[in-house]
């Protein structure tokens, strides 16, 4: 991967919550990297997903979606998005197509002058979920909003355009080699991506504000014998959110460990028996000490 011509460098896609970032980094890297629900601020921290090709490696950088902060955790998940738009080659700036243009995205867009030295695409997202000539309104709006490198409209779900966006990033990178190995798929550990797992099982069907409380910890993750023994934690803030959490006769708990289960078995290669804890960690949004310890 050191041939004359060869592109390497990191992508972040930037942009409200819920405008499917994290769908868009998995389908380009071809495996799922990073989780993905319906409820806003799923994705907690920077995930690096790699895009390999003939013609150079993308490092596509998945960020927590910038919003205006409730919480000290809030806080630490924007200051994640500003660090990481210091750091990389391209932005991607996501908007859906069925969604107008808002206070939220002129505020992102403005939040892009942290990144002078990026080069800036404009992607519509969600292309599949309106009529065409919507797209095109949508276009048009985007390339009202500031000077683009490139305005690429896709679809995560269908598999539309990627191509193209994945070979104008490449195209917009400096000339380098690989930073990863051709096999890699993300530098996440493991432990990362168990616990991002069970996370987002545990979000499915929760409600309310539960999803803000809720955070996971990894003990240990054991393998013997073909069987890969992992002891995990669920965090809520309150006893209430603990009782909903396991639900009647411990049904809910039941249900989360199926599901996440079904998910973490491909990735470990082998049978899996998963031991969830639910505990409280009081208000640990707003707790430094207690983010600290959750790892934020």
């Amino acid at each position: 991967m050191s041939d004359a011509g060869f592109r390497s460098g990191f992508l972040t896609f930037v942009g409200r919550p819920n405008v499917g970032k994290s769908t868009l980094m998995n389908a380009l890297v071809g495996e799922k990297v990073a989780i993905t629900s319906p409820k806003p601020q799923t994705t907690r921290r920077a995930i690096r997903g790699i895009v390999n090709r003939p013609e150079g490696q993308l490092v596509v950088v998945d960020t927590p979606g910038m919003h205006r902060p409730r919480t000290l955790l809030g806080e630490r998940l924007n200051d994640v998005v500003a660090t990481t738009l210091s750091d990389v080659d391209v932005v991607g700036f996501c908007v859906p197509a069925g969604e107008p243009i808002g206070p939220g995205d002129r505020f992102l867009h403005g939040r892009l002058d942290e990144a002078p030295r990026a080069k800036r695409i404009a992607i519509v997202t969600k292309i599949d979920a309106v009529p065409r000539d919507r797209v095109g309104d949508q276009l048009l709006a985007v390339s009202r909003l500031g000077e683009w490198d490139s305005i690429i409209p896709v679809s995560a779900q269908d598999g539309i355009q990627l191509d193209v966006l994945a070979q104008e990033a490449l195209r917009l990178m400096p000339e380098g080699p690989a930073l990863y190995p051709a096999e890699a798929v993300t530098d996440e550990t493991l432990e990362q991506r168990v616990s991002e797992l069970i996370r987002e099982a545990a979000l499915a069907g929760a409600r309310e504000e539960l999803p803000h409380s809720l955070a996971v910890t990894i003990d240990d993750i054991e393998e013997e014998d073909g069987l890969t023994r992992i002891f995990a934690n669920v965090w809520v803030e309150r006893d209430s959110q603990r009782i909903i959490m396991i639900g009647r006769k411990g049904a809910r708990l039941k249900e989360v460990g199926s599901a996440a289960r079904a998910q973490i078995e491909p990735l470990v290669g082998t049978k899996v028996f998963l031991s969830l804890h639910v505990k409280v960690a009081k208000e640990w949004q707003r707790d430094p000490k207690q983010l600290g310890r959750l790892g934020f």
